[in-house]
């Protein structure tokens, strides 16, 4: 097991946001969170990442307790987050938002061959290496935003609704990369409105509503699944 959330209860003010929450991601697969908008999905991703600290429970990372490390320290620890929304730095150019993600990377060698793995994955975000970063397309921002993510050589690679706002053909491209990415070895936990694209590459996948899971089971059974299909995928 790479990850581990025990029990978690995490509050926004007077909102209970997560309900004694339960999800667990093995090393190598892909994991959805599936549900509807303010189910409690990003704030699953920001409470791994250290953006919010739960009143009670815990998280546990490769065996160490990190339910209240700061964001900065879990970044380095192994654990990348691209956040909803993308945000890379639209006024650093392209390559610099990928130096950005090696920030702790000191060997300019790993730095150099872990962009030679994004531009891999990424042709486009080569093509536009010198480009100021808030000049690109969304679907281009976005395939920046996992490379800035990779440049950190992470563990765990958490997506927060990565086909938001993207043409369809772009939104097939991403698919087919974070496919890519997990035969390759990358364990994903991967968040996305966009259902059916999601639990078509996830090993497994948790539906998750009002803060509780509901119903956790194989991606291809959970497409199956009625109850799922009417709620997620009409």
């Amino acid at each position: 097991m790479l990850i581990e959330l025990k029990d978690i209860n995490a509050f926004y003010g007077g909102i209970h946001a997560l309900k004694g929450l339960n999800i667990h991601v093995d090393k190598g697969e892909i994991v959805t969170l599936i549900g509807s908008n303010g189910a409690g999905k990003s704030t699953t991703l920001k409470t791994i990442s250290g953006q919010v600290v739960p009143k009670t429970g815990e998280v546990i990372f490769e065996g160490n307790d990190i339910t209240k490390q700061p964001p900065h320290v879990t970044a380095v620890s192994g654990i990348a987050h691209v956040p909803e929304g993308r945000r890379i730095f639209p006024r650093l150019t392209v390559r610099e938002n990928l130096e950005m993600g090696a920030f702790s990377v000191k060997d300019k060698k790993v730095i150099g061959e872990r962009m030679e793995r994004v531009f891999h994955y990424f042709p486009r975000v080569k093509e536009r290496i010198n480009q100021l970063g808030g000049t690109m397309s969304g679907g281009e921002q976005q395939m920046l935003a996992i490379g800035r993510a990779l440049m950190s050589g992470p563990h765990l690679l958490m997506l927060d609704e990565p086909s938001m706002g993207l043409a369809p053909i772009v939104v097939e491209q991403i698919f087919e990369i974070i496919h890519e990415l997990n035969k390759e070895g990358m364990t994903i936990l991967l968040v996305e409105q966009n259902a059916y694209q999601a639990l078509q590459i996830a090993h497994r996948g948790y539906v998750i509503q009002t803060g509780e899971i509901k119903m956790v089971g194989e991606g291809r059974v959970l497409m199956n699944d009625d109850i799922v299909k009417e709620a997620y995928l009409a």
